[in-house]
């Protein structure tokens, strides 16, 4: 990565800057007692993202806004509960009170006054336009799965990005924690990236697909904190 050439940060939101395991449990606890089940955010978390594996494997070209529902129904089918529609859909509407990681507001704030930030995110308009609030507005521009037709880690979503950007791939720096849908393809087709590995400290890979991390990211930290110390350093 030549760090003089970067000129824009791409972000992943949901996972990198929202903190939707947070956002899940939140919803799904209080629900699971209204039903009289016990089940630890582990398990809730797994059967999450085993979930949303195997709906972007057979409807690819469904955003993950639309997904909520279904894994809704699909973890009610698996737990032996009735499938509200209703429950449904609030579940997918609890997006608007997903959390920002408490460290994303600073770090967008000073990673802005040096770079073009852009959203980059399997959620449609309407989920970023109220994820995007919650972040404080930071983005110039904006990629969502509506948009391209595609969810990550399908490379047509790189390729749109630098179409609209007008950039080549050498100017973008793609900043994510989910190695399934970002680090991998990004990295093969042939963007920077920069691994904000979220669950360090946490066991298995929580409401996120599971994949073998096979590259070498060319940044990889922890949170946004350490990413903005990373940029701050004078390049080699």
């Amino acid at each position: 990565m030549n760090r003089d050439s970067i000129t824009i940060l791409s972000f992943d939101v949901v996972g990198t800057l929202i903190d939707f395991e947070t956002g899940i449990l939140e919803w799904f606890q209080p629900w699971l007692r209204e039903h009289k089940r016990k089940i630890d955010d582990d398990e809730v978390l797994r059967r999450f993202a085993r979930a949303e594996e195997q709906l972007q494997q057979t409807e690819p070209k469904t955003s993950f806004t639309a997904m909520l529902p279904r894994i809704h129904g699909e973890l009610s089918r698996q737990w032996e509960l009735d499938a509200d529609e209703g429950d449904a859909l609030d579940f997918r509407d609890s997006v608007r009170d997903w959390p920002a990681f408490s460290d994303a507001h600073a770090a967008l704030k000073t990673l802005g006054e040096r770079y073009r930030l852009v959203a980059v995110t399997n959620a449609d308009a309407w989920a970023l336009e109220h994820m995007s609030r919650t972040l404080g507005n930071p983005f110039h521009d904006q990629v969502t799965q509506d948009e391209v037709g595609v969810n990550k880690p399908d490379s047509a979503v790189w390729r749109y990005l630098l179409k609209k950007l007008g950039v080549g791939p050498e100017a973008v720096l793609h900043c994510a924690q989910s190695v399934f849908h970002d680090i991998v393809s990004a990295h093969a087709f042939g963007l920077p990236t920069a691994w904000i590995e979220r669950r360090h400290n946490v066991e298995g890979s929580g409401a996120t697909p599971s994949v073998e991390l096979s590259i070498r990211p060319d940044i990889h930290v922890h949170n946004l904190s350490e990413l903005v110390e990373q940029l701050r350093k004078p390049a080699a």
